[in-house]
């Protein structure tokens, strides 16, 4: 059985797209299953990973008028005053490459300017400001809000032309100081609201995923959840197929690793930057390497020795 081109598998994938933003929606962080599933290939961890600390908090009273705004659209409001106030403490100052260089704030700004959707404001509290695409490369984004809390997160989905691997989703907020971070670092509410904005904007479950903080540069964004995980009493997954998106978003991860790896990090990287190799001998090489060490023997040693080489790949962080 060769399970080396997943790209045969997009069929499956697709029909189980929906059952994982189900998984997501209903609850969960499945980090510390992931890492300790021996189906995924990869150990336990030592102790829980910490959420993600959020600084700079806003004050609520600063948030509170977007309690006004549910049921408008992004378009409606991206221009008023206190929505754009607010914008600039939630985006973080940098330059990003969507089709061009450009700041990452023009990025946001022409996303939420593209096809509406009503703005969402969950439980009173969570806000999630969106569009369902933009003007080109199949750009999405949206910006999210605790109301309670005072964190705001953002994220800009979109299909690359810059050699970059493709598609890509970028988490960012200027709260954030950290360099390494997974999925299941972030509010649980978040993800629950990431999964339900993707379930009707329509991208990809499955993709190399980023993460911008306040210092500008862009790191890898890492999968933990479990695709293959489901709560108790209820059906487990087609494991065939869950396993495909496991493997996914292993490869995705390593992709992404490899082209922060080449590209120091810049929020704005291309394949074309000085310096670049986006697939070098030694890439090439393991690979290689990968399909011959694994063979048949199935997503448990594909997974496992593609997430060894993503920790290669990331190594001590850059501040």
């Amino acid at each position: 059985m060769r399970f080396f081109n997943l790209s045969l598998r997009r069929g499956k994938i697709a029909s189980t797209l929906v059952l994982t933003l189900v998984l997501l929606l209903a609850g969960g962080r499945f980090a510390a299953k992931a890492r300790a599933q021996d189906a995924v290939g990869a150990p336990p961890p030592e102790s829980p990973t910490p959420p993600a600390l959020f600084e700079n908090r806003i004050p609520a009273d600063q948030l509170a008028f977007l309690n006004s705004y549910a049921g408008r659209t992004a378009k409606e409001i991206r221009k008023d005053k206190q929505f754009k106030a607010l914008m600039k403490l939630a985006i973080p100052r940098t330059e990003f490459h969507y089709g061009r260089d450009m700041p990452l704030s023009d990025t946001v700004e022409t996303l939420l300017d593209g096809a509406p959707m009503p703005i969402d404001l969950r439980d009173g509290r969570y806000a999630m400001v969106a569009s369902h695409g933009g003007p080109y490369l199949e750009g999405r984004g949206f910006l999210w809000f605790d109301l309670q809390e005072g964190i705001a997160l953002g994220g800009v989905y979109f299909h690359p032309v810059n050699g970059e691997p493709t598609p890509t989703l970028a988490i960012f907020s200027r709260q954030l100081k950290d360099t390494e971070l997974s999925m299941g670092q972030l509010p649980a509410a978040f993800q629950q609201d990431l999964a339900q904005w993707m379930l009707v904007a329509g991208p990809r479950v499955v993709s190399p995923r980023y993460f911008i903080p306040e210092n500008g540069k862009k790191y890898v964004l890492l999968h933990d959840e479990d695709y293959c995980a489901h709560r108790e009493g209820t059906a487990a997954p087609p494991q065939d197929r869950c396993e495909v998106l496991n493997a996914e978003a292993a490869d995705a991860d390593m992709k992404a690793a490899y082209f922060m790896q080449q590209t120091h990090n810049a929020a704005n990287a291309t394949a074309w930057m000085p310096g670049a190799n986006l697939l070098g001998a030694g890439q090439v090489a393991w690979i290689g390497a990968r399909e011959s060490t694994c063979g048949p023997a199935g997503f448990v040693c594909w997974i496992r020795i593609t997430r060894q080489r993503t920790r290669v790949l990331l190594g001590p962080q850059p501040n």
